[in-house]
């Protein structure tokens, strides 16, 4: 008799449904989460001095020059101190746009011409800027971090200290059945019909006092689960809960509440949604969004959630907006 397909439990909608395991498989994925929770526990990070940087976001982009700023204000106002920008091979004017965060330190700009290379972007980050900044977190400009719980991104980092990296779960928004729209309005306040529940995936942020684990298959999408090292220990991410999170292992088994999310508006209206797909993925490289994908998402999002509204008034000040 085969075993049923598992969708969602009471906190998570499975991003891909999955087969229950049997009495034996159960035992020996909890057995492996025990082992790594050990691991993680006993694990010292590095002792390192003052970096620069605090709370780092490093993304990976192409044509988003018409949402960047709101993306870059938003973040700075819930604690980011600083922005790694990959720009791949963009062909709009999105210089204009952060050229005067470059100028005031905001904002590095890489050049990264390579096709279907985002985690090799994401790792030359590492590389190159692990130093400067004790959190590097690694997500796209159709993504915001909601704290919930914490008014600030610093205040629910800190909890952390001394995780190797921390995994932010999902929540999808839809269209709304918005077709098209102005984009010089905000983002965060035209999409709020989302998901009833949060994914059991989402984008992780890495904490600069371990290392990063090079060269591994575990890290072949280390923005979903970032693997690290300490010594010769092999340690995954915990997630938002502080739970060790393993790519196929989720804890909830009753509602909990949700101390942070991670806003995805993945499809915003259909006509963004068209000019999308038309442009690539920085990730495989050709269309990753048809009509088959943008429907399904949108028979997810039924909720609404005005978690992100709180923030509205405060960056419409800092963008110049008063309306």
């Amino acid at each position: 008799m085969k075993s049923r397909i598992i969708k969602e439990n009471a906190t998570f909608t499975y991003f891909r449904p999955r087969r229950g395991r049997r009495i034996r498989g159960q035992l020996k994925v909890i057995a492996e989460n025990l082992f790594f929770t050990c691991l993680i526990k006993s694990s010292k990070p590095r002792h390192k001095e003052k970096r620069k940087y605090h709370i780092s976001l490093c993304i990976m982009f192409k044509d988003e020059a018409v949402y960047l700023r709101e993306w870059i204000e938003y973040h700075r106002m819930i604690g980011v101190d600083h922005f790694y920008l990959y720009d791949n091979n963009s062909s709009d004017d999105y210089e204009k746009v952060v050229e005067p965060y470059i100028k005031d330190g905001i904002v590095t700009l890489i050049k990264w011409p390579h096709q279907q290379a985002q985690v090799k972007g994401y790792e030359d980050c590492i590389r190159r800027f692990q130093s400067e900044s004790d959190w590097i977190g690694f997500i796209d400009v159709d993504e915001f971090i909601v704290p919930v719980e914490e008014e600030s991104l610093v205040s629910f980092l800190d909890r952390f200290s001394h995780r190797p990296a921390v995994l932010i779960y999902w929540r999808f928004f839809g269209s709304g059945g918005k077709m098209r729209r102005d984009v010089s309005r905000l983002v965060i306040e035209d999409f709020y019909v989302a998901s009833e529940k949060l994914y059991n995936k989402g984008k992780c942020f890495f904490n600069s006092d371990f290392e990063y684990l090079e060269n591994s298959k575990k890290n072949k999408s280390m923005f979903h689960y970032l693997w690290t090292k300490s010594g010769k220990k092999i340690l995954p991410p915990v997630d938002m809960y502080d739970k060790t999170t393993l790519s196929d292992f989720y804890w909830s088994r009753k509602k909990r509440p949700i101390p942070i999310q991670l806003n995805h508006y993945a499809v915003k209206t259909y006509e963004e949604h068209r000019n999308k797909d038309i442009k690539g993925d920085v990730y495989y490289g050709y269309p990753t969004h048809g009509d088959d994908v943008f429907f399904m998402r949108e028979r997810r999002c039924s909720a609404p959630d005005f978690r992100i509204f709180k923030y509205i008034t405060e960056l419409k000040c800092r963008l110049g907006i008063d309306e």
